[in-house]
């Protein structure tokens, strides 16, 4: 009998041990900024989150989306999956965004779900988390996603005022007043939840913030506007290019270059993105700060992305993301916190990573397409997949151009000469590949013609010239190939590193 008890309070001894190794786990912060470009100076204004999150930690100079889009690459980061893998293909309930399948087959495989599954954590969310959240199809703001303890989730698209959020799925409607401005907002609900956090705390926490910025209506907090005037969009070699016979169909498609009264718009846009990222860097310092008053900081990884990339006028494309070439599809990656080595790191990653970083950050893991970026350094040469499936109208277009009379053409615009931004066309899939002496893309659209674009970026980093059809036959052979592999991988063979990308 005695040895019974000594046994049974050996047991508990060892199940509570366990307990308190397993809840010893860092605090987890993922900022997801809206559009956020890397190649056309995006970061510029991001003064304080390159210095407190950058300097203090490593800064990924080769992340790549794997969808240029919100709703897709979105599901990537929460999921860790290939969009060909969680189905989300496009930013419409139809296209899976937010959709009842969606809740019932990938939210449960969230990071989010799982760490608290598989981990102890206490888990806070706040801002935009798929396009179509809150809609009637997709259950209304009552849903409340699987996996979150805290949730203030915005009810569809980015706003800056007169929007709704789900706070544990009852809805609070926002005015126009200053204090209602998103971002602010959001950092506020941040600061508020890291006040009831404790350095002896034992269980950790993750936490999401997904500020609107710098995505369209490019809005500055009432502080900020007018604090870039003068600026003007960045002039690169693709910029407002003449037309491009080599491109795929929507690039040549329309005026090319844009007229020049179209320039002082494409202006206006730059600036006052990079205005309302000043709102977003306000809510990275006070973060950090607050993270450092309650002696949370040393525990706390924090990690800074975009869920895609942006372009405005580059190959005479007005403003968008959607399109494969390095404006849309790379992002920033900032990450600090304990045992992140601080410098540049130029080996690839994906946005699938994510999932994995954070399983591997609550000592956890799970399956996923991608890979943790805590062990990452080993991969000096990888080929990620970049997938994308272009939208066609979904009712009658009335913008007053000419392409009103074709469903497949979207998002065009009188006041920027007609340009439209994405067509059912545009859809392809790509392999992009960086390594020791390789950096480079292959595309191929399905279209008509099976259109593909190439560049070796060690050469061409703007693209100009296209050598999908100039290459040699059996390079071009191995490329598809390796293609064919990415688009239909799950897993592990998702992380095509070496050799094995050949």
């Amino acid at each position: 009998m005695l040895w019974a008890i000594k046994m049974n309070m050996l047991l508990l001894y060892v199940l509570l041990y366990s307990f308190t190794i397993e809840i010893s786990a860092s605090n987890i912060v993922l900022i997801i900024a809206d559009d956020l470009d890397l190649a056309i100076g995006g970061m510029t204004p991001l003064k304080n989150t390159k210095k407190l999150v950058g300097d203090e930690g490593g800064v990924f100079l080769n992340c790549f989306v794997n969808s240029p889009i919100c709703c897709p690459n979105r599901a990537a980061i929460l999921t860790g999956r290939y969009q060909h893998n969680h189905l989300t293909v496009n930013n419409s309930i139809e296209g899976g965004c937010s959709s009842l399948q969606w809740q019932k087959n990938q939210e449960p495989n969230s990071f989010a779900n799982l760490i608290k599954s598989m981990a102890i954590y206490t888990t806070f969310y706040a801002g935009k988390y798929l396009n179509q959240y809150g809609s009637i199809k997709a259950g209304g703001p009552a849903h409340v996603p699987v996996g979150w303890d805290w949730w203030a989730g915005l009810v569809g698209n980015s706003k800056y005022y007169n929007y709704s959020l789900s706070l544990n799925g009852t809805v609070r409607e926002y005015g126009d007043k200053p204090e209602d401005y998103l971002t602010d907002v959001i950092g506020n609900l941040a600061i508020d939840f890291l006040k009831t956090r404790n350095a002896d705390d034992e269980i950790p926490f993750l936490m999401v913030l997904a500020p609107p910025a710098p995505h369209a209506p490019y809005t500055p907090a009432p502080r900020h506007t007018d604090a870039f005037k003068g600026i003007n969009a960045t002039r690169t070699p693709n910029f407002n290019t003449p037309q491009q016979r080599d491109k795929h169909f929507l690039v040549k498609n329309g005026v090319a270059p844009l007229p020049d009264s179209v320039l002082p718009k494409l202006d206006e846009i730059y600036r006052r993105r990079w205005e309302a990222l000043l709102a977003v860097d306000d809510l990275v310092e006070n973060v950090y700060k607050t993270l450092a008053e309650r002696k949370l900081l040393d525990d706390s990884y924090i990690i800074f992305t975009s869920d895609n990339g942006y372009h405005i006028g580059q190959f005479s494309m007005p403003f968008d993301k959607r399109l494969p070439y390095e404006t849309d599809i790379r992002v920033p990656l900032l990450m600090r916190g304990p045992g992140v080595p601080r410098g540049n790191i130029k080996n690839p990653a994906s946005s699938v990573d994510i999932f994995a970083t954070i399983l591997d950050m609550a000592g956890t893991d799970a399956p996923s397409d991608g890979t943790s970026l805590l062990s990452h350094y080993l991969h000096t040469d990888r080929t990620v997949l970049i997938e994308y499936r272009g939208e066609k109208s979904e009712k009658t277009p009335t913008s007053g151009c000419p392409t009103d009379r074709d469903p497949n053409m979207v998002l065009c615009s009188k006041d920027f000469s007609c340009k439209c931004q994405d067509c059912s066309n545009n859809t392809y899939s790509c392999i992009r590949r960086v390594a020791q002496g390789d950096d480079n893309i292959f595309c191929i659209f399905e279209d008509d013609g099976n259109t593909i674009e190439a560049y070796n970026l060690r050469d061409d980093n703007f693209q100009l010239n296209n050598i999908g059809y100039t290459m040699k036959s059996a390079l071009r052979h191995r490329f598809r190939n390796r293609l064919k592999q990415a688009v239909i991988c799950e897993g592990a063979d998702c992380v095509m590193t070496g050799s094995q990308a050949d």
